[in-house]
């Protein structure tokens, strides 16, 4: 599959789930919480999967950040999980963060160089500007618990800053060709 449109894909398949769960009157704190995790979980395996691959230092760097950022939001959801009793479950969202998740490192795993830098890196701008907009139209507005809805609002902004990071590489990487 195209690079650019498995980053879509994902990013199109987030936006439908996204607003599936809006008609359905959202996910419950237990599907919010498996979506968080999830989500960190995919951008993990995905830096991992980069770090191990790329030669550009900027998208190395940039792998490491989202291994580093992503497993602390990971550790501190399932610290509250815990805390509050409650177990991540499945939902439609999180399953599709994994098909969408499978289809991008099998795309990723079939490059590499530059093309692989800039597959991962447009895979990481649609996948955290999907993220953001779940945030916003989905995650904050269902979640119940009001320790649950903090600790999304609290990362929100390091997800945004992920998001332009990902976008100044993107750029850099387009001035390389």
């Amino acid at each position: 599959m195209n690079p650019a449109k498995t980053a879509v894909a994902v990013a199109s398949s987030l936006f439908l789930v996204t607003a599936y769960a809006q008609n359905q009157g959202g996910p419950s704190d237990p599907q919010i919480a498996g979506i968080v995790v999830t989500a960190n979980s995919i951008d993990i395996d995905a830096g991992k999967l980069a770090k191990s691959q790329t030669k550009n230092k900027q998208v190395s760097d940039f792998a490491q950040l989202m291994i580093t950022d992503h497993t602390a939001v990971n550790q501190q959801a399932g610290a509250l999980a815990k805390k509050l009793g409650v177990t991540p479950a499945d939902s439609d969202t999180s399953k599709s963060l994994k098909a969408g998740a499978a289809d991008n490192i099998k795309n990723l795993k079939g490059l590499k160089g530059a093309a692989f830098d800039k597959a991962y890196v447009d895979h990481e701008v649609a996948y955290h500007q999907a993220v953001l907009d779940a945030i916003d139209k989905v995650l904050i507005p269902n979640a119940k618990n009001a320790e649950l809805k903090n600790l999304i609002v609290k990362v929100r902004p390091a997800i945004a800053a992920h998001l332009d990071h990902a976008k100044m590489i993107q750029a850099d990487l387009a001035k390389k060709k």
